[in-house]
């Protein structure tokens, strides 16, 4: 049912409990996770124009290459209790760089995802109360299922495996 699944992460520490769920769903469904990080452009418009291209790709490697880690290093963390074996799931990252909310919505929609599994709220928290949750807007806005894991969510040890 579900071939490609869309995991969008900040690195923030709620985050960490979507990309179990995201790894347990491709386990037992065969599919492949799409790791998305979005860069707030917002955030690099200080910078000089003619630094601005040369600082962006920076950034944005930077940051693709420590959120590709994180995922794969919270994969491994759990992997024996929740029965999944990182070796055999299929992992694609992407780093872009814009607003988050329509990022996620994009590229849903490019990659012909199948279903988007995403916390609550990450790091951002102040966004919620002046600009709207990012979460809200891909509910709303998503053509394919969302699965949203919230805060006060603490995954728990599965004593049968």
């Amino acid at each position: 049912m579900y071939k490609k699944i869309l995991l969008p992460t900040d690195g923030s520490r709620n985050s960490e409990k979507a990309i179990v769920h995201a790894a347990t769903i491709a386990t037992d469904e065969d599919a492949e996770i799409v790791v998305l990080n979005v860069v707030d452009s917002v955030y690099l418009s200080g910078l000089p124009e003619e630094e601005l291209i040369t600082d962006t790709e920076i950034v944005l490697e930077r940051e693709s290459k420590k959120v590709t880690q994180r995922v794969k290093d919270i994969i491994v963390e759990y992997e024996e209790e929740h029965g999944f074996d990182p070796e055999k799931l299929k992992i694609k990252t992407l780093t872009m760089e814009g607003n988050a909310a329509d990022v996620i919505l994009k590229v849903s929609e490019i990659k012909e995802i199948d279903m988007i599994v995403m916390a609550s709220s990450g790091k951002h928290m102040i966004d919620r109360f002046l600009l709207g949750s990012v979460t809200e807007k891909i509910v709303r806005h998503s053509k394919v299922p969302v699965l949203v894991i919230p805060n006060n969510y603490e995954i728990k040890k599965d004593e049968n495996n």
